[in-house]
């Protein structure tokens, strides 16, 4: 049995315990021919040069939200001096442990991400951005920001399946992953924190933490080579619902120019939905009702305490309201926003995995094992020793047989529909309405997974990221990836961010290698393989 601990921080050849995260007090002579050093508008930047990239790590872009900072919109970080070392990956923002969180130990992925799950992990510390570019000497490359998925809840822009070394080489572009608040730290909308600002009165602080990100994007693109007049912001699942967001944000004019939105849509939750939550959520985390000084109590309160009432919370209501359409920060109707607004005219590149609703089925009781229990196993599969497990040791016997009438195919299918293609063809029929004539979508089809998996996940959601980012090597789905679908799953990632190469320099992300011209929504292009080879073909929406 092969056992994959390599961390994040490894994969750069790095080990977090030991890497400095401070600042080296000067330059040393010539350091300004080193590549690996650029000068931001917040001070200077070392990073890494290796396998055909450049990258820099936790970037800060805002203040640690702590203390008094907490539940406020953003604020710039301050300026320092000398050379910041940014060669470790940066903590993940404080959150509920989940499949897709960080592990208790660090930003990496491992075993022990299973001890974490349900429990609180990260940091409140954690308001960092990450740059990735081919280490050649080319400026004005195109810019990527990538949003982070995780339902607004989990995610850390470290996890070894957002590593944007090789997008960045295969797109020719600068390519940003970004860390912002999440759950109740990121949105929560409670009336004794309203100070009079209108953005931090809005409650939407993740939103503005990616807002504020995209300004630093904007300010230093071109000192990592970057064109800032050329920047496309991509996200998926949450990642891609707050694409959509930041693009009918009134504080994002002139920051993107381009969008590709993965597995999400327009979804704004109500500030009085939000309300109500802060309100039960702030007795629940004080023990007691919040009186006159609850401003103060809340923001005393340890990060774990905040973690351990939102979970609490969530056993009885589910997860915070989050992006919420409060009037100032996001539109209190993104249907109009759209039909009056500049950002119609953005391009689009939007997709849906065909088989989505296949992720998520600990939401129905589809899973036979325990979450922890499922992700050893998953952990532990070596995709290249077939072994003796069945749909049913992963099954509960209620979706068995998996096609079978009121199967896991009908009922996944089913989530498929309610939760994630029903508010992506919305998004794109609200912008073609508006006069949009640069919309393009896909739909990802790849499912060659060793048995069982290929029948209880198949095209899930998410798993076309690793094809995007090229990181089929540690993440969350490496026990799909196997010798034998490797030939047509390289040739479908290739397919993927060859297109992604068009897109963010034309706007159209059709190329010659796809085989057939890439129509405008609501055509689409199937994209697939088999074990040899990959397909493309057009198709319409579904």
């Amino acid at each position: 049995m092969t056992v994959r601990v390599r961390s994040a921080a490894v994969a750069f050849g790095l080990v977090v315990t030991i890497a400095s995260a401070g600042v080296v007090a000067c330059a040393e002579p010539g350091e300004e021919e080193d590549p690996s050093v650029r000068r931001t508008t917040l001070g200077a930047v070392r990073g890494l040069a290796e396998e055909g990239s450049l990258s820099w790590l936790a970037i800060p872009y805002a203040e640690p939200p702590v203390g008094e900072l907490r539940w406020r919109a953003p604020v710039t970080h301050r300026p320092w001096e000398g050379v910041r070392e940014a060669r470790a990956p940066g903590n993940g923002c404080v959150q509920e442990g989940r499949m897709f969180s960080p592990a208790p130990s660090g930003p990496h992925f491992g075993l022990d991400v299973r001890d974490g799950l349900k429990q609180p992990v990260g940091s409140e510390d954690c308001l960092t951005l990450n740059v990735h570019r081919p280490s050649t000497p080319e400026a004005d490359l195109p810019v990527i920001v990538f949003v982070h998925g995780g339902s607004n809840v989990v995610g850390y822009s470290a996890d070894p399946m957002y590593d944007g070394r090789a997008l960045a080489q295969r797109a020719n572009a600068v390519v940003v992953t970004v860390n912002y608040r999440l759950g109740v730290m990121g949105w929560f909308d409670h009336p004794a924190l309203k100070t009079g600002d209108p953005d931090g009165d809005s409650g939407n602080f993740g939103t503005l933490d990616q807002i504020e990100a995209l300004r630093f994007v904007h300010d230093n693109a071109a000192a990592f080579g970057g064109d800032p007049g050329n920047v496309t912001v991509m996200g998926e699942s949450a990642g891609a619902v707050n694409v959509w967001a930041l693009l009918v944000s009134p504080r994002t004019a002139g920051l993107i120019h381009k969008i590709i939105p993965m597995s999400g849509g327009l979804k704004f939750e109500s500030p009085v939905a939000a309300r109500e939550y802060a309100t039960a959520f702030a007795e629940e985390a004080l023990g007691s009702p919040p009186g006159d000084d609850a401003a103060a109590r809340l923001r005393a309160l340890p990060a774990e305490e905040v973690i351990r009432a939102q979970v609490r919370r969530g056993a009885e209501v589910g997860d915070p309201p989050r992006v919420l359409s409060d009037g100032v920060v996001l539109p209190a109707d993104h249907h109009a926003a759209i039909a009056t607004g500049s950002y119609r005219d953005v391009p689009v590149l939007a997709g849906n995995t065909l088989e989505e609703g296949k992720l998520f089925g600990a939401a129905i009781g589809a899973h036979r094992p325990s979450e922890r229990d499922r992700f050893t196993l998953q952990y532990e599969f070596d995709p290249d020793r077939p072994t003796g497990l069945t749909e049913r040791d992963l099954m509960a016997d209620r979706y068995l047989p998996v096609d079978g009438p009121g199967g896991w195919n009908e009922a996944a299918a089913g989530l498929t529909r309610s939760i994630f293609t029903g508010i992506t063809h919305d998004s794109m029929n609200t912008m073609q309405a508006a006069g949009n004539d640069q919309l393009y979508y896909y739909q990802f089809g790849w499912n060659q997974q060793p048995a069982p998996f290929d029948a209880v996940y198949g095209a899930a959601h998410a798993i076309d990221l690793p094809f995007v980012f090229r990181t089929f090597d540690e993440g969350f789905f490496t026990f799909g990836f196997s010798r034998r679908n490797e030939p047509g799953r390289l040739e479908l990632s290739d397919l993927m961010t060859a297109a992604i190469h068009a897109f963010v320099r034309t706007g159209d992300p059709h190329h010659p290698d796809l085989g057939a011209p890439w129509e405008q929504w609501p055509r689409s292009m199937v994209l697939d393989a088999t074990d040899e080879r990959a397909t493309a073909r057009p198709g319409a929406a579904e």
